[in-house]
């Protein structure tokens, strides 16, 4: 018995890193996919950048929405006599999220991976334990997040541009005038990036000032502590050498500039949170395999685990990653530095916006929704409609395709361990 969950872990380690590698592919890659199609930075750039803080930021603070995926959306009380059925579930989740995703970024579609896995959780659940198992009211905000959160990412888009071209770019000097600007705009982006990333790393301090002068924060909160504060001191130390030089034009190198320090802001926190997506599946059987029993509301999350996510996020972005790349940056509409700044900064202001509202929200969505919306500004004949309507039929698809596949994926697995009388 011992051996059969030792193989099975080992098994399902595969499977993460085949997830976590399609997950880098796709999702990794809206991150970079402006600073690229902008010519802010090189390909191999953005795959430096993208592979050192998604790693870290995965590494770092990947426990939180890893341990809420594992336990929040499928209701472990339901599982608690039956913890091998979720444990098979947890596979189908992740041959269901692993396989989607490949075929969208065989095609170049950037696609959500939270929807996926949530639409996965769904169709396990469904065929275990019937219709009355599903969350209808997430799947609901889902559906609301996914029609407003582009809309909302292209508006704010599309203001930002708007204001840039007729403040800086219609002035008679417009160098000048986007030199007095930088102060703001500076202000502007280390704010919203800040409220992102922030909370995450001074959390460990404020337990620290809490504990009224006594050494016991445990070490593991001081480890993340210091190491979220290397990231953000070497990020703001070295984007300036970040920036590619073939940029002639001076407004839009100084744009790039920007660019480059929100990218790097997007990769770490897309690390820190989609990590989940990949891992919380192995966390959650590799709990059951331990402890002979569902978690409960709080799943502890081992190192090896993040680290194994991290380097199949990694891996996959290097590898696989340039196809969702050009789609996002070259395939919808043309970016310079300073549409693809306004782009990044729009995605980042919704996800905050939609964070503090409760909706589950895609940066895929937000990131297309802002890209779209710089279009309409310059020029609506410049949108590749094409582009968009595949995408769009991406995204409709995700979650139904997800619910039907892990449900197929399901009942095979389960006939198949009942003929063999495996239990």
């Amino acid at each position: 018995m011992v051996y059969f969950m030792e193989l099975q872990t080992a098994i399902v380690a595969l499977l993460v890193f085949y997830v976590a590698w399609n997950l880098g592919a796709n999702d990794v890659a809206n991150a970079m996919g402006t600073s690229v199609g902008s010519g802010a930075i090189t390909l191999k750039q953005a795959i430096i950048i993208a592979g050192v803080l998604e790693f870290l930021g995965a590494v770092l603070f990947g426990q939180e929405v890893t341990s809420t995926l594992g336990t929040k959306i499928a209701n472990p009380v339901l599982f608690a006599t039956i913890p091998q059925t979720l444990v098979m579930g947890m596979i189908s989740v992740l041959l269901t999220a692993g396989i989607w995703l490949q075929i969208a970024t065989a095609r170049g579609l950037p696609v959500s991976s939270s929807h996926g896995i949530v639409g996965a959780i769904a169709g396990f659940s469904w065929v275990a334990l019937g219709v009355e198992a599903i969350d209808w009211s997430s799947i609901g905000l889902i559906t609301i997040g996914w029609i407003l959160t582009p809309i909302i990412s292209g508006a704010i888009a599309s203001s930002l541009y708007s204001l840039i071209q007729q403040w800086i770019f219609n002035q008679p000097q417009p160098l000048s005038q986007l030199q007095e600007w930088i102060p703001w705009l500076s202000t502007l982006l280390l704010s919203v990036f800040g409220i992102i990333v922030l909370p995450t790393i001074t959390q460990p301090l404020s337990q620290f000032l809490l504990t009224e002068g006594k050494f016991n924060v445990p070490a593991h909160d001081i480890t993340l502590f210091i190491g979220g504060i290397a990231v953000i001191s070497l990020t703001l130390i070295s984007w300036r050498q970040l920036v590619n030089s073939q940029i002639d034009n001076k407004i839009q190198g100084l744009f790039a500039r920007f660019q480059v320090l929100s990218a790097c802001f997007v990769a770490f926190a897309h690390g820190s949170n989609d990590v989940g997506n990949a891992i919380a599946p192995l966390a959650v059987i590799s709990y059951i395999n331990h402890q002979g029993k569902v978690p409960s509301d709080k799943l502890p999350i081992t190192l090896w685990i993040l680290v194994l996510g991290a380097i199949g996020i990694v891996a996959g972005l290097a590898v696989w990653g340039k196809k969702v790349i050009a789609t996002i940056g070259e395939n919808i509409i043309s970016l310079e530095p300073s549409s693809g700044f306004c782009a990044e900064l729009a995605t980042a202001i919704t996800i905050l916006l939609a964070s503090r509202l409760g909706l589950p929200v895609s940066t895929s969505h937000a990131l297309v929704g802002g890209v779209v919306g710089i279009g309409l500004v310059q020029n609506i004949k410049s949108i590749k409609f094409a582009t968009i309507q595949n995408i769009a039929a991406a995204w409709l698809i995700t979650i139904p395709i997800s619910v039907a596949l892990s449900a197929t994926i399901f009942t095979t697995i389960m006939v198949i361990f009942k003929a063999l009388n495996w239990h």
